[in-house]
C-alpha cells in the first residue's frame, strides 16, 4: 500500500475509533485502492438493519444491460439483503482482482468495481422481509459491508450507473453552452449578428434610392475591384473623381482602364446633353449621389415644381414658383430678343453706343445700377463681419475690387496686373458679337468696345489676387465714410450717397465704419474715373457710362435668348475654361433663390424633420466624444484643451433664426409682380429685391444662409444648417443605415475638421493610424514588402484619419441608436451593416469635398474596418492577389 493510502486509511481510523480492527482487516484483504480523504467528509452514521432493508426496496429486479461478446449472459440473482456501498467507477484496464469478502458488521471505506471480466460468482443474498420509511443514503465509509457480487448481478448496476452519469454531464454541458451563448451574444456581439427582423422601406423617398442601389454596383460582390478604382461604381461621375489620386501613393493598375472608360461615357453623355438639350440627371437622377449642393438645389427644384394649391395665387411661395416657371420657359424669352435690355437702356438714359445719350450724372447712374440692379461696375459692396471684432457679431458694409469682365493676369515681379494681348483679341471679339445682337451700327462699335478695353485695363492694374493682399494686410482695413471721401483717398465716388442708396432704408451715416479689402486699389479706381471725367475730348461718347451699361449687359445676360448665352460661353471655352454646362433647372433655382430666398428657407424648414435629424447629430457628436477621449496625445494640455472645447458646445439644429410665417412672407413679397411669360422683368424684380430687405443683410448670422452645408460655431453652440438634411444624402422614413452611414459620415467629417484643424500637433494618432491604412493599402495593390516606397505628407496623414476616423464614429453612433430604438428598415433585402457601408461609398464615391489630401478613394477604408471585424456582410477575399488579408487593426 502506498504512502497516500496510509494516510487516508489513517484519517478513517481517526473518525472510527471502534473499529480499527476490521478497517486493518480490510486493508489486508483489498488491493491497492484510490486515495480517499476521509478528512473531507462528514461524521459518519451506521445504519440499522430495518433502514438498510428499506432502502433495497425501491431497486427492483435489475434487467441485464448489453455487454460485451466475451462476457456471459447474466443469471437471475435473488434480491440482497442490504446495498452495498457506492462504489467509484475504476479504469477498465487498471481494476485489481477482488477478493472474497465475509460479511462485515459496517461497511469498511468504499472499494473499486471490479473489471467486468474478472468478477467472481455472487453470493446468494436473502429477500428483505419488509421496509421501512426511506432514508437518506448514508455516507460510504459508514455503510455496513455488502456480500460479495455475483458478475451478473454487478454489471447491470454499474452500466446503469454510468449512462446517468454521462446523460447528466452531456444534459449540463449543454444547458452551460446554451447560457454561455447568451451572454456573449448579448454583451459582445454587434446589433448586425442578432439583428431583428428588418420590414422593407416602401416610402417614396425609399424607392428612389432602391433604385440608386439597383443600377450601382454592390462594393461586396466585387471587393477587389472596387474599392481599389478611383471609384468602381460604373454610374459614377468621373467629372467629380477624375482627379489626379496619389500624392505619391500608387494607382492600382486597372483604376486607369476604369478612368478611361468612364471618361468615354462622360464624353457621351455631354454629347447626348447638348444633342437634346436636356440634362441627362433630369432623368435618371438615381445613378449617382450628388454633392451636398447639387442634393439641396434639387430638393429646391421638387419644391418649385411642386404644386400648391392650397396658397391663395399671390402668395409669396405661389410668386417663387411662378418665378421659377418663367424662367424655364425659354419660349416667350427667345421670342423677346434683346428688346427687353435695349428698354432698360433707355430707362437708364440710352448710351452713346446707339447715338442717343441723354450724358447722365455720373454717380446718379452708379447709385441706380447698385441699388435696382445688382451691378457693380468700379468696386463691390456686400455686408459681412469682422473678424478682428471678437466683441460682437456686428457686421458691416464692406468694399473690395470688382471682378472684371476683360481676364486678368499677376505678375509677381512687377507686383501689378495686366490684360494678356491674346485674350484681349478675344475679348474684343466677344463684345462686337454682343454689340450686334443688341444692334448697334458696326461703325461706333469698334471705338467703343475699344474704349471700354483701355478704361478696364487701366482700372485693373491696381488689382491684385487674394494672398497678395492678405500677405500685404490689406484684408479688412477699417476707415470711416468720412475718411473715404476726402481729396486724399478716393472722392471720385460719392461713398455717402451710393451707399445710403444701396442700403436704404438702412441708416447710413459719415462716421459709420466700413471696411476696405484693397485701398489701394480704391485710390487708384478713383484717380482713374477721375481723369476720365475730365477727358473733355471723350465726353461725347461717354466711355464711363458705356463702361457701366456693359457692366449691366453682363449682369442680365442670363435673362436674355440663347444667342446672348451662347457667345459668353464661347469666349471662356476660347480662354480654355471647361467648366461643364449649368443646366437650366439649376439656373433657375439659383435665380429664384437670390430674390425668394426667405421663401424658399421657410419652405425647407417646413419639410425638415426635426426629430430624425436631432438624433442623428446627438448620436454623431456623442461618438466623437467618445473616440477623442481614447486618442493618445503628445501631453496633456492638447487633451485637456480639445476635450474641453468639444464638451463647451451644444450641437443644435439651425431653426431660431429669421423665421417668419406664412401671413409675414405674404406681406413681405406684396410689392412684387410676377408674370410668367416676361422673364426678364422678373429677372429685373429679383435683383432688386436683393437690396430691399437691408434688415436682413446686417443682421443674419454667419452660416445662415440657405446655401450653408456644413456646421459652424455660433457662441457656445455648433450649429448644423438644415440644407444639409435633405435628400438623397438624408429622410426621415430613409433606414436609419442610409442616414448614418451617409450624412453621419459627412457630419463626423465636418466636426472634425472644424475643431481639430491642428490635431496632427496635438495627438501621435493621426500619424500611427494614417501609416497603418496605408500599409494596409499597399498589401491589397502591391504585396508585401511594399510599406517603405513612400511616405505621407503631415497634411495627408490628418486627411486620412480624419476620413477613417468619421467612417468609425458614424458607425458607432449607428449602432447606439440601434440599441436605443432596436430594428431598422431595410432596402433591396441588405442587411444593416451590409446597407450602411453601401451607403458610405456611395457617398464617398460620387462626392468627397475633402479629397485634396486623400491618396485613395475614401470606400477603401470599409475594406480595413471588414478586415479586422465580423460586421461585413462577406468575406473580402481576392483571387489571385499577393495579400489577401489585412494584418493588424488600424
Amino acid at each position: 500500500m502506498c504512502e497516500g493510502e496510509m494516510r487516508n486509511v489513517s484519517g478513517c481510523n481517526k473518525l472510527n475509533p471502534d473499529r480499527p480492527n476490521k478497517t486493518q482487516q480490510s486493508m489486508a484483504e483489498t488491493p491497492a485502492e484510490p486515495q480517499i480523504d476521509c478528512e473531507l467528509r462528514p461524521p459518519s452514521n451506521t445504519l440499522s438493519e430495518p433502514q438498510l432493508q428499506y432502502q433495497l426496496h425501491p431497486l427492483s429486479e435489475p434487467q441485464p444491460l448489453p455487454q460485451p461478446d466475451t462476457l456471459p449472459q447474466p443469471l437471475p440473482q435473488p434480491q440482497p439483503d442490504s446495498l452495498p456501498g457506492p462504489q467509484l467507477l475504476p479504469q477498465p484496464d487498471t481494476l485489481p482482482q477482488p477478493l472474497p469478502q465475509p460479511q462485515p458488521d459496517s461497511l469498511p471505506a468504499p472499494q473499486l468495481l471490479p473489471q467486468a471480466d474478472t468478477l467472481p460468482e455472487p453470493q446468494p443474498q436473502p429477500q428483505p422481509d419488509s421496509l421501512p420509511r426511506p432514508q437518506l443514503l448514508p455516507q460510504p465509509d459508514t455503510l455496513p459491508e455488502s456480500q460479495p457480487q455475483s458478475e451478473e448481478e454487478v454489471k447491470p448496476w454499474v452500466w446503469t450507473r454510468r449512462c446517468v452519469l454521462l446523460l447528466f454531464l452531456l444534459a449540463s454541458s449543454f444547458c452551460a453552452s446554451i447560457v454561455g451563448l447568451a451572454y456573449y451574444s448579448q454583451q459582445h456581439l454587434s446589433p448586425e449578428s442578432t439583428p431583428p427582423a428588418s420590414p422593407p422601406c416602401t416610402s417614396p423617398a425609399c424607392q428612389r434610392a432602391t433604385a440608386r442601389l439597383s443600377i450601382s454596383v454592390d462594393p461586396f460582390s466585387q471587393p477587389c475591384d472596387y474599392f481599389l478604382f478611383p471609384c468602381g461604381s460604373e454610374g459614377a461621375s468621373l467629372s467629380n473623381r477624375g482627379r489626379q489620386r496619389g500624392k505619391g501613393m500608387p494607382l492600382h493598375p486597372q483604376g486607369h482602364k476604369s478612368r478611361a472608360a468612364q471618361a468615354e461615357k462622360e464624353r457621351e453623355r455631354g454629347r447626348k446633353e447638348r444633342e437634346t438639350g436636356t440634362d441627362i440627371i433630369e432623368k435618371a437622377p438615381a445613378d449617382r449621389m450628388p454633392d451636398r449642393q447639387t442634393a439641396l438645389l434639387l430638393t429646391m427644384r421638387e419644391i418649385l415644381e411642386a404644386e400648391d394649391r392650397s396658397s391663395p395665387g399671390n402668395s409669396a411661395r405661389q410668386k417663387a414658383c411662378m418665378f421659377y416657371r418663367s424662367c424655364m420657359d425659354t419660349g416667350p424669352t427667345e421670342t423677346a430678343g434683346p428688346e427687353p435690355f435695349l428698354r432698360l437702356v433707355h430707362k437708364l438714359g440710352g448710351w452713346a453706343v446707339s447715338g442717343q445719350w441723354n450724358q447722365t450724372d455720373f454717380n446718379s447712374t452708379l447709385s441706380l445700377l447698385m441699388r435696382d440692379y445688382g451691378t457693380f461696375p468700379f468696386f463691390s459692396v456686400y455686408v459681412g463681419k469682422d473678424p478682428n471684432d471678437t466683441q460682437g457679431d456686428k457686421r458691416y458694409i464692406q468694399i473690395d475690387q470688382p471682378d472684371f469682365q476683360i481676364p486678368t493676369e499677376w505678375s509677381s515681379k512687377t507686383q501689378k496686373s495686366k490684360a494678356n494681348t491674346q485674350i484681349l483679341r478675344l475679348f474684343l471679339a466677344s463684345y462686337q458679337r454682343l454689340l450686334a445682337l443688341l444692334g448697334s451700327p458696326s461703325s461706333s462699335t469698334i471705338l467703343h468696345i475699344g474704349l471700354f478695353i483701355s478704361l478696364s485695363s487701366e482700372l485693373a492694374v491696381a488689382a491684385s489676387p487674394l494672398p497678395h493682399r492678405l500677405q500685404q494686410g490689406l484684408l479688412y482695413q477699417r476707415i470711416t465714410i468720412k475718411e473715404l471721401q476726402v481729396r486724399t483717398l478716393a472722392p471720385a465716388i460719392d461713398w455717402l450717397g451710393c451707399l445710403q442708396t444701396t442700403f436704404h432704408p438702412h441708416p447710413v451715416s459719415q462716421s459709420d465704419h466700413v471696411l476696405l479689402h484693397n485701398l489701394p486699389y480704391i485710390v487708384h479706381m478713383s484717380r482713374i474715373i477721375g481723369k476720365w471725367l475730365n477727358k473733355h475730348e471723350l465726353s461725347g461718347s461717354g466711355p464711363l457710362h458705356t463702361f457701366m451699361v456693359l457692366s449691366l449687359l453682363h449682369t442680365v445676360i442670363p435673362a436674355l435668348d440663347s444667342r446672348f448665352t451662347q457667345t459668353e460661353r464661347n469666349f471662356s471655352l476660347a480662354l480654355g475654361t471647361t467648366e461643364e454646362d449649368v443646366p437650366r433647372w439649376r439656373q433657375c433655382v439659383l435665380q429664384t433663390e437670390k430674390g425668394f430666398d426667405t421663401v424658399l428657407k421657410h419652405i425647407l424648414r417646413e419639410t425638415t424633420a426635426y426629430t430624425e435629424a436631432e438624433e442623428l447629430i446627438q448620436n454623431v457628436y456623442s461618438s466623437i466624444k467618445s473616440k477623442l477621449s481614447d486618442l493618445r496625445w503628445t501631453d496633456e494640455e492638447s487633451r485637456m484643451s480639445v476635450l474641453n472645447k468639444i464638451q463647451s458646445l451644444t450641437p443644435r439644429l439651425s431653426t431660431k433664426n429669421n423665421i417668419f410665417s406664412e401671413a409675414e412672407l405674404n406681406q413681405l413679397y406684396s410689392k412684387v409682380t410676377i408674370d410668367e411669360h416676361m422673364y426678364f422683368s422678373n429677372y429685373i424684380q429679383s435683383l432688386s429685391l436683393q437690396r430691399q430687405r437691408p434688415s436682413k443683410l446686417f443682421s443674419q448670422a454667419e452660416g445662415d444662409d440657405i446655401w450653408s452645408l456644413t456646421p459652424f460655431i455660433s457662441g457656445n453652440e455648433l450649429v448644423f444648417p438644415i440644407g444639409m438634411f435633405v435628400q438623397p444624402l438624408f429622410h426621415p422614413t430613409y433606414p436609419r443605415a442610409i442616414n448614418f452611414g451617409v450624412l453621419g459620415s459627412l457630419m463626423a467629417k465636418d466636426i472634425l475638421h472644424l475643431l481639430l484643424p491642428n490635431i496632427h500637433s496635438q495627438s501621435v494618432s493621426p500619424r500611427s493610424i494614417a501609416e497603418c491604412v496605408r500599409y494596409q493599402y499597399l498589401s491589397m495593390t502591391e504585396g508585401p514588402g511594399r510599406e517603405g516606397a513612400f511616405s505621407l505628407s503631415p497634411a495627408q496623414q490628418q486627411e486620412m484619419w480624419v476620413q477613417y476616423s468619421a467612417l468609425q464614429i458614424a458607425l458607432q453612433a449607428y449602432n447606439q441608436s440601434l440599441k436605443k430604438y432596436p430594428g431598422d428598415s431595410s432596402l433591396s433585402g441588405l442587411s444593416h451593416t451590409h446597407l450602411f457601408l453601401t451607403s458610405f461609398t456611395q457617398i464617398n464615391c460620387d462626392s468627397d469635398p475633402y479629397h485634396e489630401f486623400m491618396p485613395f478613394e475614401p470606400s477603401f477604408l470599409v475594406t480595413v474596418i471588414c478586415g479586422y471585424s465580423n460586421l461585413c456582410p462577406t468575406t473580402l477575399s481576392c483571387p489571385n492577389k499577393p495579400q489577401q488579408h489585412l494584418l493588424g487593426t488600424c
